[in-house]
């Protein structure tokens, strides 16, 4: 039976009431306001027919990265195509998808990327920038623009890697160039994929590295000067966006990596507040999705491939620090990031299998595996808070209900690769394939 959402969303804390306070204008950052996932106030289609579509539009290049807007304003990243994958794969398909072998690296071409700006009305650019330098590779999965942008109502910022140079720019609304930051090399077989998050007037950013190379770090927004760095042990690059939540009346910031856990930072000043290490360390793992606020409560999760994955529950107390309270080790995503609604936690896994939990002990209320799957799902699904959505690789948009059991409510063929997240907002949700950005009208807009 369907159960009734806004009670659900009633009962949490006021961590879990961060994404309901979101701007209805706005999705700042990789999943929308504080990383959620969750729209507030529009509700979609779940069959979606060309009635339905706002605007389609070509984009020029690659890129993995979804968009975020402000007001009428789409920002995205798009980078130049990557040169043919070399290697032994065999095409599409589980084995492919896990290889960690050289069959799953792009060759090293040089690059340019674009940061735009483009109108949520009708899709028509309104500025766009073209920037050299570096190379990029990477697994064959990821692109030169894997990186989402962070937005505010005074700047947006872009962050792209290359082996050479991690670069992070800001531009106005209108395309000013701000100003632009070499933040040193990228160590990371896979390619860089981090996406930075706007707090106040800092810019936030996970460049967790390989071999202990990586850093957690803070720059000005103002002037693009580092205000802080935190130094990290990470043996693996992480890819996961922190998320905020409130303790004793001021903001902390969570961070998931591998060998760190979990840590709580003062974003203020780079403090770290607290930190436990609660993933398996014996196994190469790699936190790619991204940790977020369920009530009093932060999920976060980290595994790699075919190695077991993980899902821990974890609440942050004043005086004893971070406290597991509960955890997962079947049919984990590893790189779809886990949807939390009112009492309700869905982890939507790599191949298609969707496990509703409790959110108070992770108690399994439901496990399926979704019909019409193809490929792997890359992207994290997102939620208008009576149906969830998620696509995999192939372009089909899968909708399924906010419900105590499986419902399966539509598949929306989109027909291009899409390895990205949907973004939500101005009446429309937008997702971003290998080559288009589309626009699908909520209800009534």
């Amino acid at each position: 039976m369907r159960f009734p959402l806004l009670p659900f969303l009633a009962a949490g804390s006021l961590l879990g009431t961060l994404a309901l306070a979101a701007d209805p204008a706005s999705w700042p950052r990789f999943r929308g306001e504080n990383g959620s996932g969750v729209a507030q106030g529009l509700t979609f289609p779940a069959q979606w027919t060309d009635s339905d579509f706002r605007w389609k539009v070509d984009l020029p290049g690659e890129g993995n990265g979804s968009p975020v807007f402000w007001g009428d304003r789409i920002f995205l990243l798009s980078g130049s195509a990557s040169a043919p994958r070399k290697g032994k794969g065999k095409g599409k398909g589980k084995k492919e998808a896990e290889t960690t072998t050289e069959s799953a690296v792009a060759e090293a071409v040089p690059q340019e990327w674009r940061p735009m700006c483009l109108s949520t009305r009708d899709g028509s650019v309104i500025w766009e920038a073209t920037l050299g330098g570096g190379t990029f590779h990477g697994h064959k999965f990821n692109s030169s623009a894997s990186s989402t942008p962070a937005v505010d109502a005074k700047r947006v910022i872009f962050t792209w890697g290359t082996a050479e140079q991690l670069t992070m720019v800001a531009f106005s609304h209108t395309g000013e160039k701000l100003w632009e930051t070499p933040l040193g090399p990228v160590a990371g077989g896979h390619g860089y994929g981090g996406s930075p998050v706007l707090w106040k007037d800092l810019v936030v950013l996970n460049n967790d590295q390989e071999d202990q190379k990586g850093n957690l770090l803070a720059i000005d927004a103002l002037t693009g000067q580092v205000k802080w760095t935190v130094p990290r042990h990470s043996q693996r690059i992480s890819y996961s966006v922190p998320c905020v939540f409130q303790s004793g009346g001021k903001d902390l910031m969570m961070f998931t990596n591998w060998q760190h856990g979990f840590t709580v930072i003062d974003p203020a000043d780079g403090r770290v507040v607290a930190e436990k290490s609660l993933f398996d360390t014996k196994t190469n793992e790699r936190a790619i999705s991204s940790p977020v606020v369920a009530g009093d409560l932060i999920i976060g999760t980290c595994g790699f491939a075919a190695n077991p994955k993980q899902c821990v529950a974890v609440r942050y107390e004043e005086g004893t620090g971070i406290v597991q309270a509960w955890r997962i080790d079947r049919n984990v995503p590893h790189i779809p990031s886990v949807l939390a609604l009112g009492e309700r936690v869905f982890l939507w896994d790599d191949s298609g299998i969707v496990t509703c939990v409790k959110r108070v002990d992770g108690a399994e209320v439901w496990k399926a595996r979704l019909p019409g799957i193809e490929g792997k799902c890359f992207g994290s699904p997102i939620s208008d808070g009576t149906k969830i959505f998620c696509a995999d690789e192939t372009g089909n948009v899968h909708v399924i209900a906010v419900a105590d059991e499986l419902q399966t409510l539509g598949i929306n063929r989109l027909g291009d690769l899409c390895r990205s997240t949907p973004a939500v907002g101005d009446g429309a949700m937008f997702v971003r394939t290998a080559g288009k950005l589309v626009a699908i009208n909520a209800a009534g807009h």
